[in-house]
């Protein structure tokens, strides 16, 4: 899926032109995403790519080193900083120390998306001792019970709280990472308290995509219906918030944040999607738009055995699309919303799975018209008075 960066105030969603030896590129590539295994060692019922389950400590299909190497050479020139290790579950694979060490080698930023079931303290500290590492461990319940009803896998909760603590321990401040869901949303004040305790620096509330294994959970209601989303994502920014020094993002899109968490003096951003500066690498070695390759083909670009690098990102007609009508062919609602200069439709690779059209509004927007609720004041040509309309919408809190 079109991964989003959280931003800081002002931060371009475009990114600035690189320049290199040759030329100045319009469209440098920043980061790419690894996905470094299709398979996972836990059976999470909402994951949007449904990695195959793998009860096992290593991996059996998984990205070879030599790929890895050849295409962080290739992707240096055209503006790499960032290298995100995700999969699958990305501790799987058999080589994964050595990654770490080729990206601290190599001076650039390390992202890890992780389980954290299978982190020890050694990785834990290998991977601190690499620049300006960001890691992120998905807990979805503030129990056992709940958090393992979720990911599939007794014995899940226990690690992967230890995980958290060993990067912790190492100098860390992971981030939490909570799917909110009907099962769990009476623990999120709850989830921001255990954070604290484990040694996060911050919780991420994510909605839960209807993707892949996720849109049977929207079709057998555990998903929270749109009034519901909203108004937590109004809890937690307008009164949980407050209570820690944990930064909080509820990923709702940015047309539902109050503009004073985004850009008032202790604004922190606002949440955009970088898709025109990353790409996608699976497991066996395919350029992708991101891991929704692994469920549409035609998201697949080439491959890193057979394609360089630089004609896939300069070239590939579906990415020449995107950064030709991004975001002015947006349609629907996103394509009235104000905010969508810095939205960019919220994942695109989402629309399209939903609709095979790239300009479809995003779901939880759409849904938010539908129902009557998508604020009057972040649409073209519309009056005052939405803010105070978004603001009834607020239900009682979590208990």
């Amino acid at each position: 899926m079109s991964e989003k960066i959280y931003c800081g105030r002002g931060t371009a969603a475009r990114g600035d032109p690189v320049s290199t030896d040759s030329e100045t590129r319009r469209y440098p590539l920043y980061q790419l995403y690894f996905y470094l295994t299709d398979e996972c060692n836990l059976a999470c019922r909402h994951c949007w790519i449904a990695p195959k389950y793998q009860n096992a400590t290593k991996a059996t299909s998984f990205l070879p080193i030599d790929l890895f190497v050849s295409i962080i050479r290739e992707a240096q020139p055209l503006g790499l900083m960032t290298v995100k290790l995700t999969g699958g579950e990305p501790l799987l694979h058999p080589q994964f120390a050595e990654m770490v060490d080729i990206v601290k080698r190599e001076g650039l930023k390390l992202v890890l998306e992780t389980n954290g079931t299978l982190m020890a303290s050694e990785i834990a500290e290998a991977i601190a001792s690499c620049k300006n590492t960001f890691v992120s461990v998905s807990l979805d319940g503030t129990d056992a019970t709940t958090h393992e009803w979720v990911r599939g896998v007794p014995g899940s909760y226990d690690t992967a709280c230890a995980g958290v603590r060993h990067l912790a321990d190492a100098g860390l401040r992971p981030q939490v990472i909570m799917t909110v869901m009907r099962r769990n949303r009476d623990q999120i004040g709850e989830m921001v308290r255990l954070a604290e305790w484990l040694g996060a620096g911050s919780v991420k509330f994510n909605l839960l995509q209807p993707t892949s294994r996720g849109k049977q959970m929207h079709h057998s209601g555990e998903a929270l219906e749109i009034r519901e989303l909203i108004a937590l994502g109004q809890w937690v920014e307008r009164d949980l918030a407050p209570t820690t020094t944990l930064n909080l993002i509820y990923d709702h899109p940015p047309a539902f944040r109050p503009l004073s968490r985004m850009f008032g003096d202790h604004g922190d951003g606002c949440s955009v999607c970088g898709i025109f500066s990353i790409l996608g690498v699976l497991s066996d070695g395919s350029y992708a738009l991101c891991g929704i390759g692994e469920s549409l083909s035609e998201m697949i670009f080439g491959h890193a055995r057979t394609d360089r690098l630089v004609d896939i990102w300069e070239h590939t007609p579906m990415l020449g699309e995107i950064r030709g009508g991004l975001p002015e062919k947006l349609e629907g609602v996103c394509g009235r919303c104000l905010m969508k200069g810095r939205c960019l439709g919220s994942c695109l690779a989402q629309n399209y799975y939903r609709s095979g059209d790239l300009w479809e509004p995003y779901w939880f927007c759409e849904e938010a018209e539908r129902a009557g609720i998508f604020p009057e004041t972040r649409k073209v040509g519309r009056g005052a008075g939405a803010e105070e309309h978004l603001g009834t919408l607020v239900s009682e809190p979590p208990s």
